[in-house]
Parts: structure tokens; sequence; C-alpha cells
């Protein structure tokens, strides 16, 4: 028992002689660095700058908005020259059938069709300068299914219409139009079929204050309308008609303070 006893003691003491030298050793050898850590220089990135949304080099955006009568109206050749003549930006078209969607050979740029449910023809978008997310937007609608062309170019939304006959049903329309587009900056313009006055809140009529068409050959109507937000128009005008019934009307747009906009608006 004795012996067990030293036995333990010893294995106490060789313990502690073991801590102490470890303890000697730390003190004598300086404490050990991890190296120093080094983490890539992030550059902070810089405010973005807004998007352009008019060509580049272009103190104006130069848009057309034209009914061009199916089957016996305005042919692609005929549209192709005027949009090369009067240096067009973008095009917003209505009654565009098949045969259009050669436009882009002729003149470049990009095009999208929609033809109206059960017609030949429907409303369309050509931009110069390319389109995005380009969409159809169903408008309610009761004899003739109608629906909106919307496209986006450079972060601007734009809305080809072709609006029913029923001053009611195209005023309609016309706010379910403009409620699809989303961005702060929009234009909507197409055949209305509207008579008298319109309000589309944030958004400002700018199209030519003359007869685009003439109600079954006779009466002289302003039906083909441009509506704005985000934009100010320098100049709009009524083109001649050619093949078609409708005039084309012509705009010359710049881009606005939103604040400036919400004044004019007001």
């Amino acid at each position: 028992m004795f012996e067990s006893l030293t036995a333990f003691t010893g294995s106490l003491r060789r313990r502690d002689t073991l801590s102490e030298d470890r303890d000697a050793g730390a003190a004598e050898k300086p404490h050990r660095r991890f190296p120093r850590l080094k983490f890539p220089r992030v550059r902070m990135a810089s405010p973005a700058a807004p998007k352009k949304i008019l060509p580049p080099g272009a103190s104006s955006l130069r848009l057309l908005s034209w009914n061009l009568l199916r089957r016996t109206g305005v042919t692609c050749d005929e549209l192709a020259r005027l949009i090369e003549a009067q240096a067009i930006d973008i095009a917003l078209l209505q009654e565009v059938t098949e045969e259009f969607e050669d436009l882009p050979s002729l003149v470049g740029g990009a095009f999208v069709r929609h033809a109206l449910p059960g017609r030949i023809h429907g409303p369309a978008i050509w931009a110069r300068n390319g389109l995005a997310l380009p969409r159809r937007v169903p408008l309610i609608s009761r004899a003739i299914r109608r629906h909106a062309v919307v496209a986006d170019i450079d972060g601007v939304s734009f809305a080809s219409v072709h609006l029913s006959h029923g001053q009611l049903a195209c005023r309609r329309q016309a706010r379910e139009a403009c409620d699809s587009l989303l961005t702060s900056s929009a234009v909507i313009a197409g055949d209305f079929n509207m008579v008298g006055p319109l309000k589309l809140v944030g958004f400002r009529e700018v199209g030519p204050r003359e007869p685009t068409h003439y109600a079954r050959g006779l009466v002289p109507v302003r039906i083909d309308r441009c509506f704005v937000r985000g934009f100010a128009c320098r100049q709009a005008r009524a083109l001649d008609r050619g093949r078609s019934d409708h005039r084309p009307i012509l705009l010359d747009l710049t881009a606005t303070p939103l604040k400036n906009e919400a004044r004019a608006a007001a």
C-alpha cells in the first residue's frame, strides 16, 4: 500500500514538472504572431449613371405614330422610305400586317407585332436602336378583342394602341394601357378612336392639334394621339396620309426632369 501511494505521488510530481517546463519555455520564447491577413481591396462602385433614353448623340427623339390601313394601305417599302426620309427613331404602328415583318431588312432596327385575335392586323413597334421586353397587354373589350403592344427602350416604356370605337370603352382601354407602363418615363400613342379630351394621370397629351382622319370620309376628327410622361414635345405635326386613311403624326421629344414634368402635368 505504501509503495502504491509513493508511485501515485511520483506521477503527480512528474506532471507538475512537465507543466513547469512548458511555462518556462513559453516565458523564454516570444509569443508567435499569426500572419497578417490580407483582404482584397474593394473599390466602391460609383453611382450608376442614368440610362440614356435618347439615341446616342441626339438631342431629341423622333417618334412616328401611324395607322397604316390593312390590305389597301401603306406598303412596307413606303413606310421604310418615310422612316429614312424623316430620320425616325421609333415608330408606333397600327393595322400592321404580316408583310411588315420585313421592315428590319430594309431599315435595320428591331420590330415586334401582335395581330388582334381573329384579324390579319394588329399594333406594332419598330425601333432603330433595339427593343427590350416586348409584350402584349390585353385590354377589356367586347366585339373586337383589343390589346396594346408594349416594349422598353433604354428603360422607357412605349405602347402602341388601336382602341375600340365606343367612347367609354376606348377611354377605359387607354387607362388600362397606361397602367401597364411602370417606368418613370413612358409614351403611349396610336389610333385612339376618341373624340374630345382625355385625362391620363401622370401623362400629358402632346400630339398635333389638327385632324388626322375623316370619319366616313367626310367628318374631320383628331383620333391619332400621343401621351407622354417624363418627356417634353418640341414639335408635333401631322404629315400627308399617303395610301392610308389616317395621317401619320410626327413628334420630336426631349427628356425632362420628373419635377418639371409633374409640375407641367398638374
